[in-house]
Parts: structure tokens; C-alpha cells; sequence
């Protein structure tokens, strides 16, 4: 009888019709509540805006300056975003459903209590970012840098994390179910005990066991006591 697969689940792509609207954007113009629907958004300056409740469906960014924005309860899904700069955006219980996110800056990003789905960061710096009590499904994290990222007590279900650097992060209290580590860099991560049950490629066990002792208690003999 064959082994039912642990492997983790692929998020899903946006889906987005052929027929984006060019949409001119200001920070002026965000507003609480609103809904921006099948648009292209390019180059908008939306730096330190400020609202709750925004909804984006069916919309690529490109080049958005989102930097410093205060955005609780932020609603993305069917979304692409293409570079840009969403540092320290606060974005508390926000959901993300089947959006791409490619090349951007999230360095600071405080994105708590949330839920993301569906979604791939590929090639985001997204260092000293917060994720605390997030819960991630069928999520991907590919060439990130993740240096210090705090994901305490976070739920993540089929994610995938693939050449992604997370020095010093802190795991401590994560819960996991199908989660892959390929390729990564693990120094001085927080709570690595808690990756139990992650599935690993067997030169990353062996190059980690220094961290993975260290997690277990397990004390290395010098070579005098050898």
C-alpha cells in the first residue's frame, strides 16, 4: 500500500481577466472601506496612508510605494504585486487569498493575526518583518530573505520555504503540518524545536545538526573528553 504524501500543498496563482483598467492612485485616495477592483495600479505613491478595511480583487501593482502605509484588515485576493516598497506596512488581520508577490521590499512589515493563502513571496526582502499569530496555508516563501522575521506562534500548513534566508528568526511556538525547508540558512534561528515534523533534504539535516543539537540539549564532546 503506498504512503499517503506529506509533501506540502501548491498555493493557487491569482486568477485576473484580460481586461485591467489603468487606475491613477494617491495616498488621498485610500480610503476606509474601500474596494478597487480589475485595475492596474503603477507607480502610485501611497507612502504613510492611512485606512482600514481596503479590498483589492483582481489588481497588479507595479512599482507602489506603500512604505510606512497603516492598513488593518487588508483584503488582497486574485492580487500580483511586481517590486515596490511595503516596508513597515502595518497591516493587522489582513487575508490574503491567491496572491503573488515578486521582488518587493516587506523589510519591517507587520502583518499579525492574519490569515495568508494562496500566496508565493519570491525574491522579497523581507527581513526584521512580524507575522505573529498569522496562520499561512498553502504558501511559499522562494529566494526571500527572512533575517530576524518574527513568526512566534504563527500556524503554517503547506509552506514552503526554498533558498530563503532565515538568520535569526524566531519559530518559538509555531505550529506546522507539511512544511519543507530546501536550501536554507538557519543561523542562530529562535525555537527551532518547534520544526518538528518539517521535512528537509538530507544535506540541510546534516549541515544543520549543530542548531539541531543545540535545540535537543545535546552537549558536544571536546576532543579531550572523546
Amino acid at each position: 500500500m503506498a504512503r499517503p504524501t506529506r509533501a506540502p500543498r501548491g498555493p493557487e496563482a491569482p486568477r485576473f481577466d484580460d481586461d485591467l483598467q489603468d487606475l491613477a492612485l494617491a495616498a488621498a485616495d485610500l480610503e476606509s472601506g474601500a474596494l478597487l477592483e480589475h485595475a492596474r495600479i503603477a507607480g502610485a505613491e501611497l507612502a504613510g496612508a492611512r485606512a482600514r478595511g481596503v479590498a483589492l480583487s483582481h489588481v497588479h501593482l507595479e512599482d507602489v510605494d506603500l512604505s510606512g502605509a497603516q492598513v488593518g484588515g487588508l483584503a488582497l485576493s486574485d492580487v500580483a504585486v511586481d517590486r515596490g516598497n511595503l516596508a513597515n506596512v502595518a497591516a493587522h488581520d489582513l487575508s490574503l487569498r491567491r496572491v503573488a508577490v515578486s521582488g518587493a521590499r516587506l523589510t519591517g512589515a507587520q502583518w499579525t493575526g492574519g490569515t495568508i493563502a494562496d500566496t508565493v513571496f519570491r525574491d522579497c526582502r523581507i527581513d526584521l518583518a512580524t507575522f505573529s499569530g498569522t496562520s499561512f496555508e498553502r504558501v511559499a516563501f522562494e529566494g526571500c530573505l527572512l533575517a530576524q522575521a518574527d513568526f512566534r506562534d504563527a500556524l503554517l500548513r503547506s509552506v514552503r520555504f526554498d533558498r530563503c534566508d532565515l538568520t535569526e528568526a524566531d519559530v518559538a511556538g509555531v505550529r506546522i503540518d507539511r512544511c519543507e525547508l530546501r536550501g536554507c540558512t538557519l543561523d542562530g534561528l529562535a525555537g527551532a524545536e518547534r520544526l518538528r515534523g518539517a521535512a528537509m533534504p538530507w544535506p540541510d539535516i546534516v549541515g544543520h545538526a549543530g542548531l539541531f543539537a543545540a535545540a535537543l540539549g545535546i552537549r558536544v564532546l571536546d576532543d579531550d573528553e572523546v
